[in-house]
Formats: C-alpha cells, structure tokens, sequence
C-alpha cells in the first residue's frame, strides 16, 4: 500500500512538472543565456494575464508595450522624438533622406519616384524589374559589369539617437523572395553598431527556409577594425506563432496585414525586441556567433533609423527574387505605416 501511495505521488509530481514547463513563456520565462550565463528575465510576474482587450487600446503616445505589460522604469519616463517619429501624411524631407549604396548584384538603389514614396498616409518602397540596368565597376583592376535588375530603395532618418530609447513602426512586408528591413545604423561598414530590429522574407524563393513566413530575422553588429575579431554579432530570431493566443496579430502573415515591431536598445549592453507589444528575442553586445563573450565591446555610437528592400541568391536571405513577381506591384512594395520614437528620460521632480 505504502509503495503504491509512493508511485500515485510519483506520477502527479511528474504531470506537474510537465504542465508548470510547459507552460513557461505563458506567464514567466526565464532564459540562461549560453554564453554569458546571465539570466534574462522577461516577465517576472507570473499572475500578469494578458486580454484580448489590452492589444485592442494601445495608446499611440507610448511604446506599445506599456499598454500590454509595462516594465518601464518607475522614476523614467518616455519623451516622444518627433524628428525620427512620422505618421507620413506627407513626405517630410526634414526628416527623410534616400541614398543610393548599393548591396551585392542584382540590387540597385534608386532615388527615383517610382521606388519610393508617401501616398495615402504610407511610406512605400517597391522593388522594380530593370532588365536594361548595368553597371560597370573595376575589381582588382579589372572592368566587371554587373546586371542589377532589381531596382528598388533605402530611406535613412536625418537625425541620429542614442541610448535609452525605444523605437516602433507599423510594417507590411513585400510579397516577394527579398527582405524587408527596419533598422539602426551609424553608416561606416568598418567602425558601426548596427540593430536589425527585423529583416523579413514571406515567400522565400530556395524552398529552404521553411521558417521565415513565421520568423523575426533580428540581430545586432559591433565592429571595429582595431580589434580581434573585427566584427562580433549575434541573433534572437523570434517566431510569430510564439505569440500569445490572444495577440490578434499572432496568425496574420508579415504580408497580410501590418504589425509593429519594435526595439528597446536599454544601455550599451542589452536590446530588446518586440512584436505586436510583446517581448520578442533579446541580444547582449558581445555575444558572438563563435560562442565566446566579448565583454569589452560595447556599442557608443549615435545611430540613424533606415528602412529598405532588398534580395541576394543566397540561401540566408531566402533566395532571389523571382523576376515575375515583380509585376505585381502589391506584392513587391514594402510599407510603412507610421515609425514612432521615444527617450527615456527621468521622471521631472514634483
């Protein structure tokens, strides 16, 4: 009898731990972080109960998380930038600016009216078909042309920001084999801190990345040509359907229907990534892919907020874009609804 009382016990701690593991990025999820073995904690209450009701009210004027969950520091609070915010009524050059450098082939930036634009209260950028578009550049001294077909464009903010600070936008991803960006960057490719809040594919062309329907492409880079390595990055790629069950957004495709992706870059450590108001991946500067932790780099530099489309052969990205798809102009333009800024600041004195 006694035995048997023992195995009945056994059994229910086991269907507890099942249950109470399961259910862990529900209420509570703690992560130890492989490389730096710090704990990264994302929600520590666990009574926190989420509603439909909360992703239905959030208030424009603040981060959208503070309306599903609030972690903002008791003594900060958040003070709009309206120079890297815009509900893009129009275009704003004092805000805006375009540039041309380009990716690798078939990519060409343009300024030109028919890439990049506001019309009707968006932001677009549309990749284009050129077939008659090559370039000529000199590699290792020798003249190579280039076919760069895919025509399409990049927007930068005028202003730069620096931590704390928090920045969201409102995203339709293009509907074709090529990535759609929103991201931070201070422009020199040797010497740069650079955020990817998102870099998303929907209809990846090489049938091998089953996953980017349905997943957050999110990074960061640290690079500095006087150090060893020279660059050290990391990702937290975050899936859609990791959602809560009550987010509206959860089952609605990157190029169905508009979601907000935000980022919180909190010091010169740590960044925090969000979706649809809700926490989505984490990166600590120094965490590298090669598994070490770096714990002297640090990110310093003032960074500008870019959005913009682009496509490689490569199997990362997903594939080429297929030429065809570019006929469909709805499917191949990238839009932006509204970008909204904030510093975090203390709270004035009473």
């Amino acid at each position: 009898m006694h035995t048997l009382l023992l195995s009945v016990l056994l059994i229910i701690s086991i269907k507890y731990t099942k249950e109470k593991t399961n259910n862990v990025g529900r209420n509570e999820k703690v992560v130890l972080n492989s490389i730096t073995k710090e704990k990264k904690i994302f929600d520590k209450e666990p009574n926190h109960v989420l509603t439909k009701e909360m992703f239905e009210s959030i208030n424009p004027d603040f981060p959208s998380f503070v309306s599903i969950h609030n972690t903002t520091p008791k003594d900060k609070h958040w003070v709009k930038v309206d120079a890297m915010s815009d509900e893009f009524k129009t275009w704003d050059s004092n805000k805006w600016k375009k540039s041309t450098w380009n990716y690798g082939e078939p990519v060409f930036m343009s300024t030109d009216a028919e890439n990049s634009g506001v019309t009707d209260g968006k932001l677009w950028i549309r990749a284009t078909l050129d077939e008659n578009n090559f370039v000529t550049k000199k590699v290792d001294g020798k003249e190579v042309k280039e076919h760069r077909w895919f025509k399409t464009a990049r927007i930068h903010s005028k202003t730069k920001i620096k931590y704390p600070m928090y920045t969201e936008a409102s995203i339709k991803a293009a509907y074709i084999s090529a990535y759609s960006t929103y991201w931070l960057n201070n422009g020199d490719i040797k010497n740069r801190d650079e955020i990817d809040i998102i870099e998303i594919n929907p209809r990846p062309s090489c049938e091998c990345q089953p996953e980017f329907p349905n997943r957050m492409n999110s990074q960061y880079f640290q690079a500095d040509e006087n150090k060893i390595p020279a660059t050290v990055r990391h990702e937290d790629n975050f899936l859609r359907s990791n959602l809560s069950e009550v987010n509206p957004k959860k089952h609605l495709g990157w190029h169905e229907g508009f979601h907000t992706f935000g980022l919180w870059w909190k010091d010169e450590k740590h960044i925090q990534f969000y979706l649809d108001g809700e926490p989505a991946g984490s990166v600590t500067v120094g965490e590298h892919r090669d598994g070490k932790y770096y714990k002297e780099r640090v990110f310093t530099r003032d960074q500008e907020i870019i959005f913009d489309l682009w496509t490689y052969h490569e199997k990362w990205i997903g594939g080429i874009t297929q030429k065809e798809h570019l006929s469909n102009t709805e499917n191949s333009t990238f839009q932006i609804d509204w970008v909204r800024t904030w510093t975090l600041e203390d709270k004035p004195e009473d």
